[in-house]
């Protein structure tokens, strides 16, 4: 499909008929909830941010969102607000819930921040064995259960959208005997905790993320199973998934997997998508003679050496831009963004999609040419580019300019 033209902060750009829509209903019932008042937990002080100011999100219908990964503590209002962002998504640990007082912890705060000054919001939950997932009936299910209640009595009435589940097939440590029970377990767990709280109704409960669809062999009769649970749950409104892939076809992969095998009245996510497989399979190439002739660079040099170079001292926006726009593999797929959310939008099923907003320290450490360059994909690059004159990071503009144009589309 044709990329949609971009617009900058401070335009005016008309709004579709999708998002006046969104914008109309989500501003009654943000209303006649009385969203400014809400705080974590049900009680105490009001969620705030002295960085936030409100917005209106749209309803979760074709919706762009900024995604933030594991870094909710360091989500940044200014940033959200630069690329007219309306959604926000991240995801916690639920073992995080054995700290402390899941309200009081910062990443949950910003959250309920955002919630409480009108952004759409959609929390994964993360369960992380790497030994593989507790039985059914242990000690360890037991625990498991006891902390995801005091997950929910923060967030449940309070966010949008909460998926069961970040990668669960990731996640498990590649034990899968009895991933579809764990999970049907903490699904049913998180449906009967919001029938019974009542004023959880407002949070709409998906399954989580599918990964890798693109890839024959990571269709088996797990995922079957995980997508006839959602099909058969009329409490469940869809299932996650992250296309994180080489290339537009292969997102259109998950469409073709997962749509039929689901109830025609419920949606998809998609809380994650990139192109870094692609990214990752050119790392090793020398980079162009041209953009090395031009900074003084020994021709040969590999990608990943100047990405490094690049987290050692931040490039200047301008190199940056040269840097990635001269290497064809970028340059030749800046429509990406706009084409694969467009094909998730026209199937009239998608709920909300994100898009990385910033670099985190995790994506840079060890940087070299096995790891995976999530630093191309994020929207703002806090390590990788000089900040603007404004305060803000520098960006990666192809991304900036397609996120938010497809905001207005």
């Amino acid at each position: 499909m044709g990329q949609v033209s971009s617009s900058r902060p401070g335009e005016r750009v008309a709004l579709s008929r999708r998002r006046m829509l969104g914008l109309s209903t989500m501003a009654m019932g943000l209303a006649a909830a009385g969203v400014a008042g809400c705080s974590p937990g049900g009680g105490g002080t009001p969620a705030s941010d002295a960085s936030t100011s409100p917005v209106t999100a749209p309803q979760p219908i074709g919706v762009l969102g900024a995604d933030v990964d594991q870094n909710l503590d360091t989500t940044n209002f200014d940033e959200l607000r630069a690329v007219s962002a309306t959604w926000l998504r991240g995801f916690y640990n639920v073992q995080l819930a054995d700290q402390d007082d899941v309200a009081g912890q910062s990443g949950m705060r910003k959250l309920m921040a955002a919630a409480s000054n009108g952004y759409g919001t959609v929390l994964s939950l993360k369960f992380n064995y790497t030994q593989g997932l507790p039985a059914a009936g242990s000690s360890a299910m037991k625990i498991a259960l006891e902390r995801l209640d005091k997950v929910l009595a923060v967030i449940m009435g309070k966010v949008d959208i909460v998926t069961v589940g970040n990668e669960p097939f990731l996640e498990c440590g590649k034990q899968f005997s009895n991933i579809n029970e764990f999970y049907e377990t903490v699904a049913q767990r998180t449906i009967d905790y919001r029938q019974r709280v009542g004023s959880g109704n407002k949070t709409q409960i998906y399954m989580g993320a599918l990964n890798d669809l693109e890839n024959p062999g990571s269709r088996t009769p797990h995922t079957d199973r995980w997508l006839e649970f959602v099909k058969k749950n009329p409490s469940i409104a869809g299932t996650d998934c992250h296309p994180h892939v080489a290339s537009v076809s292969d997102g259109q992969l998950y469409l073709d997997y997962i749509l039929p095998r689901i109830r025609a009245d419920q949606k998809i996510l998609a809380t994650e998508f990139s192109l870094v497989k692609l990214y990752k399979a050119h790392l090793t190439d020398p980079i162009p003679a041209g953009f090395a002739d031009r900074y003084g660079i020994p021709r040969g040099t590999p990608v990943w050496q100047v990405a490094h170079d690049a987290i050692e001292r931040p490039f200047p926006q301008i190199k940056w831009n040269d840097f990635l726009t001269s290497c064809p593999w970028f340059a030749d797929n800046k429509g990406f963004m706009s084409d694969l959310v467009n094909r998730f939008r026209t199937t009239g099923r998608l709920a909300v999609a994100c898009y990385p907003l910033a670099q985190g320290i995790p994506m840079t450490r060890d940087f070299g040419p096995n790891k995976p360059p999530w630093i191309f994909t994020s929207i703002f690059c806090r390590h990788t580019v000089q900040r603007g004159t404004d305060g803000l990071p520098g960006e990666n503009e192809m991304w900036s300019n397609e996120f938010r144009a497809l905001q207005h589309s």
